[in-house]
């Protein structure tokens, strides 16, 4: 898939979803460009390493536990400082294996609770003295749509509303599902900026 798509898209940038490192490897030399890992490295002992060699950005997420258990894994005592220790011993960690290009996502919805993920949305500028790019993924999220009693499909104008609060705050990267409207954001925040 990832051949096909450069191929026929041949200045698609393309980031590979995986917390396997063979996954990872087979993608990244079919010409993808970008490692994403929900677990930042700590599903896969190999990750790290294989990131490292690649030499591709690699975005390291917050999450406790497995995709299966992470929402009974929602205890924190400072849910804040809790993810920032664990990005500061993951980005150590993944130094020592050469991986130079980092992307913080502090994991909107995994192992969080609905006001956990707001506190952290709120605090995101905190996370600007680790000195990496921030990844906010709150796009059509279950915290935007049970704050509103929508649905996902009717969650357009939250996530619009918490893409800009998120670039106020610092994210220099958002995932979306709607481009044209995140892209209009990201042109407003920017004249906000001038």
């Amino acid at each position: 898939i990832v051949t096909s798509v450069i191929n026929n898209f041949p200045k698609s940038l393309i980031s590979i979803d995986s917390f396997r490192s063979d996954v990872i490897k087979t993608a990244v030399e079919a010409g993808a460009a970008m490692a994403n890992d929900i677990s930042g490295g700590q599903q896969d002992p190999l990750m790290f390493e294989t990131v490292g060699a690649l030499c591709v950005p690699y975005v390291i997420m917050h999450m406790r536990g497995t995709p299966q258990t992470m929402q009974q894994m929602t205890a924190y005592s400072d849910v804040v400082k809790e993810v920032y220790t664990y990005f500061s011993e993951r980005i150590e960690l993944a130094r020592t294996h050469q991986i130079k290009d980092i992307i913080l996502d502090l994991g909107f919805g995994f192992s969080k609770t609905l006001e956990q993920n707001f506190e952290l949305l709120g605090m995101l500028d905190y996370y600007k003295n680790l000195n990496l790019p921030i990844l906010a993924g709150v796009s059509r999220k279950s915290m935007i749509y049970k704050t509103l009693n929508t649905t996902a499909d009717q969650a357009l104008n939250g996530s619009t509303a918490l893409h800009m609060v998120a670039l106020q705050k610092g994210a220099k990267l958002l995932r979306v599902h709607d481009v044209k409207e995140a892209m209009e954001c990201v042109q407003l925040y920017e004249m906000l900026q001038k």
